[in-house]
């Protein structure tokens, strides 16, 4: 069975937002197509993703000194406890479909959080003599990405590091099997945002069959 972590970063649900649409529609094709496969969904809008704090470092450092997790403090405990269930569970998926929109040209902070807390040493990676390699090789990843405006190409392109930096990311991770979902221009045109919507969906739901 195929473990799929569909990963949502986003305040609207598909009735409000472009990006959610099309990932609802991947979703539910994507269950019809593989039954057999287990599907996630982590809201990260409503999930518990503590923060690289002076907490969590102290209660790394604690630990890493030999001392006994009781020892921490109750802020310490819940905050590396939560990070390591955040970790673990990212590491046991084969599968993962982001959601996002583009903000500010990136994505919002709750998913630069999430990455944070998956992104640790000995789990996504390690450091070798020759640098860091990435432990999750033969996992693919998926990102479904709304975009106000065009940013596949022309000037706007070198602007865009939303998807930049999550292909960055995986791909240090070890994950080589990436590809990107475009909706853009529904603001540039929006008097074809419907058409635009509705085609990303029909792709969505096409790649869905085969992922």
């Amino acid at each position: 069975m195929t473990k799929v972590l569909y990963i949502t970063a986003h305040p609207h649900d598909e009735q409000a937002s472009y990006s959610m649409a099309v990932g609802s529609a991947f979703v539910k094709a994507y269950r019809e197509a593989h039954p057999e496969n287990e599907v996630v969904h982590l809201d990260l809008y409503r999930l518990d993703i503590p923060q690289i704090d002076n907490d969590v470092f102290s209660g790394w450092g604690k630990l890493a000194s030999g001392q006994d997790f009781k020892e921490l403090t109750a802020d310490e405990q819940h905050k590396v406890s939560r990070l390591g269930e955040l970790v673990d569970q990212f590491v046991s998926a084969d599968q993962y479909v982001f959601v996002t929109p583009l903000w500010n040209l990136s994505f919002p902070p709750v998913l630069k959080a999430y990455i944070d807390a998956v992104s640790v040493a000995g789990k996504t990676f390690k450091y070798t003599a020759e640098g860091p390699v990435g432990l999750l090789s033969g996992r693919k990843a998926l990102h479904i990405q709304a975009t106000g405006g065009f940013y596949s190409n022309g000037p706007a392109a070198e602007l865009e590091m939303g998807d930049r930096y999550l292909r960055t990311i995986t791909r240090f991770y070890g994950i080589e099997d990436y590809s990107l979902l475009r909706v853009e221009g529904m603001a540039y045109a929006p008097e074809k945002a419907a058409e635009i919507k509705a085609e990303a969906i029909e792709r969505a739901k096409g790649l869905a069959k085969t992922f």
